[in-house]
């Protein structure tokens, strides 16, 4: 993979050190910052491919962070929170973060989860320069995966590149159920992620963006798209 200029928003010194050291080690540059609005003008400043930001912060927090510079670029956001509070990650997946990891982490799931950011970058530049894919369709929801946009009825929706990815593989295969390690592997890159409920807290964010009754829970198992035959 490319090396990737990373801003790393993180106050507390030893796990700043230890991420800065790990991401440099895989070929990264990584800019740090400290606090809230630290963290927004180094983003204006040094323009990065991807911030891993911590929610916790002096100023303001993370949230607020991520809210202003998505309204400055849009860039992937891989969150740092220490609660484990469902309540927490989906307000952080809404404010524009795209994945998020509970402290405390494994530096190797960092870094997966910072590459599969990364690669998601590149196949929506890809995807921009190939010939168009046809527009798929069910009922009132649209999808048009060369565009990286999705319609319900005539209102556009605003997903992250994760919330895209994981409609797009549902999509795939509409009405199936897919298990929550298949899509830790397809969407997230990594078989080996910690914890299912990354994937629980995405499909949240998502029904909650294209309605709760499109994804349907097979308990023990994962999701399903619930689309009827595509047009």
């Amino acid at each position: 993979m490319t090396a990737r200029r990373i801003l790393l928003v993180e106050d507390e010194p030893t796990i700043g050190a230890a991420v800065t050291d790990r991401l440099t080690a895989h070929g990264h540059e990584v800019v740090r910052a400290w606090d809230g609005p630290g963290a927004v003008a180094a983003f204006e400043e040094h323009e990065p491919d991807l911030v891993v930001l911590d929610v916790m912060l002096p100023g303001f927090d993370g949230h607020e962070v991520c809210r202003r510079i998505q309204a400055v670029r849009p860039v992937p956001v891989l969150m740092l929170t220490a609660r484990d509070d469902e309540a927490d990650v989906l307000v952080g997946l809404a404010v524009g973060a795209d994945d998020y990891l509970t402290k405390p982490f494994r530096m190797r799931e960092l870094v997966a989860r910072v590459a599969a950011l990364l690669r998601r970058v590149d196949r929506a530049a890809e995807l921009a320069s190939s010939p168009a894919e046809p527009v798929r369709t069910w009922g009132d929801l649209r999808l048009d995966v060369g565009a990286r946009r999705v319609w319900l009825a005539q209102d556009e929706i605003h997903l992250t590149p994760t919330e895209f990815d994981l409609l797009v593989c549902l999509a795939g295969s509409p009405g199936d159920v897919l298990s929550r390690e298949r899509l830790l592997a397809e969407v997230w890159g990594w078989a080996e992620a910690s914890g299912t409920r990354t994937v629980d807290s995405h499909v949240k964010g998502l029904r909650a963006k294209i309605g709760a009754d499109r994804i349907r829970t097979v308990h023990g198992v994962g999701y399903a798209l619930e689309v009827g035959t595509p047009r």
